[in-house]
């Protein structure tokens, strides 16, 4: 806006950027340097990205005030919440346990054919397959994979957002 003072006035200008001229005129006096509300913004920001990576980011705005407050800064839970969003701090949920495996049931086991011995003289004699769950940014997601023993590399493999037996014969169907 300075270097075009000579073609168009302050006022115009100020009203093509949407910006006051009280506010114009006070950056030109500070001369490009950040305003005090700027600095205490940014300290603030700080201090509540500094307190969310303490709980893992797992606390929301209440408890990150409330954490805030033992360490001394007084700020108000509105304030912590508009920081949090202009750093993108979304708290994760926590969620209940839910059991995924049940041992204490009475239905047909299936024999131990390997009984520990993990080594293949050739592909495709022995596979093996096993259920995790990761993280994403979905959410928790089951992953089924099969492995051939003899060459230890992926043959199949399943992602679901719920474990049912589809997951595990989709990844062997994969494997097939």
């Amino acid at each position: 806006m300075h270097s075009n003072t000579g073609q168009f006035s302050i006022s115009a200008q100020c009203a093509v950027f949407g910006v006051s001229r009280s506010g114009y005129y006070a950056w030109q006096k500070r001369q490009g340097n950040p305003s005090q509300r700027q600095l205490a913004r940014e300290y603030l920001d700080r201090l509540v990205a500094r307190a969310f990576a303490a709980r893992k980011g797992r606390s929301g705005a209440v408890g990150l005030t409330l954490d805030l407050d033992d360490l001394g800064h007084k700020y108000n839970r509105k304030t912590v919440a508009a920081s949090m969003k202009r750093q993108g701090l979304i708290a994760k949920a926590a969620k209940k346990y839910k059991a995924t495996t049940d041992s204490d049931h009475n239905l047909p086991v299936a024999p131990n054919i390997l009984k520990q011995d993990f080594s293949a003289n050739a592909p495709n004699q022995k596979w093996v397959c096993d259920i995790s769950h990761l993280w994403t940014e979905e959410g928790w997601l089951y992953l089924a994979v099969v492995l051939d023993l003899f060459s230890r590399m992926v043959v199949g493999l399943a992602m679901d957002k719920r474990m049912k037996a589809a997951l595990v014969c989709d990844a062997l169907q994969m494997a097939l």
